[in-house]
């Protein structure tokens, strides 16, 4: 693969999906955090790019927690117009100094922390610009295109992540309930997409700082403004969804740290992933739209294991308690083929699926 690759969506193809994009309804007056809508839209992006007679399987973006739930394109559209909002991708100003004075978060800034020196000491895996990423994991999440919140089946999910910078046209390969499906360039970068905070590879995550507040600071700056989105959720969800995959470790030490700082955040004593596993909880509530999202780690060696989300109070999609996603890693890797499976000595195994 390379940053030439002309493998990708066709001029046509590309201006029929930005005409779509542009013909969606406006949102109504109840939508979803930028993480769900994320889901939503990529499973329409994906329809669009591929074949329009069968519904396909759904591709699945590179960040973490992710679940795209199976749905057709029109189906898609219904949930899009039912209230799902987001503004452009434009940074957000940097983040105010609400993110250097969490005091109501001691015992999850202690639990972050040990985590972190945990997480320092591991030995990291090396990682080159033209090899892949690969993931297994288990997942499952909420169906909104009735309305209402209907949780799906727990599904397995293999990802081959490309570690070019870019940009790129083909990002990677993902493979679910045994058919295989390329990983699409974002909406609108019709050049390819690099990588960043959206396509995170081992080369940008390792480029990152490792001091905590400047962390932070960046993250604040760089983590897509939403409507109405409170910024503090806005960016732990944004540090969440680069948990859990293959980067240096420095690095992931640094955003348990960060992630410390950020108010609100808290221990979660009975977070659980998605194939059952019980673990250390650190969560944090989305007051705006009544959703908690909590991250996994193991007891004894603070791995991280997944997470989950699921409502705080009724909404017009679901009642309190409703699941909306969960996720359960079960190995990373990295390989020099999109599509092909690590031999045991590429695994890293996290845990067993028991």
């Amino acid at each position: 693969m390379n940053d030439d690759d002309t493998t990708g969506a066709s001029p046509e193809r590309l201006g029929d999906r930005e005409e779509i994009a542009r013909l969606l309804p406006a949102p109504a007056d109840w939508d979803l955090p930028r993480e769900q809508h994320l889901r939503h839209r990529d499973l329409l992006m994906h329809h669009i790019d591929h074949d329009q007679v069968t519904p396909p399987r759904p591709a699945r973006r590179l960040l973490r927690p992710a679940f795209l739930a199976p749905a057709t394109a029109l189906a898609l559209a219904c949930a899009v117009t039912a209230g799902i909002a987001l503004t452009g991708g434009d940074p957000a100003p940097a983040g105010t100094a609400s993110h250097r004075a969490a005091t109501d978060m001691q015992p999850a800034a202690a639990l972050l922390y040990r985590i972190s020196d945990a997480t320092e000491t591991r030995a990291g895996l090396t990682v080159r610009d033209d090899q892949f990423v690969y993931t297994r994991e288990k997942s499952h999440g909420a169906d909104l295109t009735s309305g209402k919140a209907v949780l799906g089946p727990l599904l397995d999910r293999e990802v081959w992540a490309a570690q070019e910078p870019g940009p790129l046209r083909k990002l990677g390969l993902v493979r679910e309930d045994g058919e295989t499906y390329p990983i699409n360039a974002e909406l609108g970068d019709t050049e390819g997409t690099a990588a960043g905070i959206n396509r995170p590879t081992y080369r940008w995550l390792s480029s990152l700082p490792t001091d905590p507040d400047k962390l932070l600071t960046y993250l604040y700056a760089k983590t897509p403004q939403a409507d109405s989105r409170e910024r503090d959720q806005a960016v732990f969800e944004q540090i969440g969804s680069l948990l859990g995959g293959v980067m240096p470790p420095r690095t992931a030490a640094a955003l348990y740290r960060a992630a410390a700082k950020i108010p609100g955040v808290t221990p979660a004593p009975q977070a659980r992933d998605a194939i059952g596993r019980k673990g250390l909880g650190i969560a944090r509530d989305d007051t705006r739209y009544g959703i908690r999202t909590e991250w996994v780690f193991d007891e004894k060696d603070f791995a991280f294991l997944g997470s989950r989300s699921y409502l705080t109070k009724d909404a017009p999609y679901g009642k309190a308690g409703t699941l909306l996603s969960s996720e359960a890693e079960l190995e990373h890797a990295v390989v020099d083929e999109a599509g092909r499976r690590p031999t045991d000595a590429e695994r890293t195994q996290t845990k067993s699926q028991s």
